[in-house]
């Protein structure tokens, strides 16, 4: 797994769960600027998704196994989304409180990795 591609991923989820929580304190719902942070953080975690098949493709194997790397990196692609569209179902605070905790969970998962 690169390095680079695993802190970015994660310096960036934990900047949109600080500002989705920030939001969230301030009372508002999560806004158009909001999603296309989320976008960009899913674009990342895509980005690290094909270059870890591309790693495993080309013979590289996680050290902790197979069936735990592929579900946490699977995990982590659609963690973002998935709070994404809880946020959408809840336009209160709460849902900006949504898309921070997935942030944060994104950012765990990348250390699990």
């Amino acid at each position: 797994m690169v390095d680079a591609v695993i802190i970015t991923v994660s310096v960036t989820a934990l900047l949109l769960a600080a500002w989705c929580g920030y939001a969230a304190y301030r009372d508002s719902p999560t806004k158009d600027w909001h999603f296309a942070g989320m976008a960009v953080v899913t674009l990342l975690a895509l980005v690290q998704l094909v270059v870890s098949l591309v790693q495993l493709a080309r013979g590289e194997r996680p050290e902790h196994g197979m069936a735990v790397f592929l579900a946490y990196l699977i995990g982590a692609v659609c963690t973002i989304p998935a709070a994404a569209f809880m946020s959408l179902a809840e336009r209160t605070r709460w849902g900006s409180a949504i898309v921070a905790a997935g942030g944060v969970i994104l950012a765990v998962l990348e250390l699990r990795l």
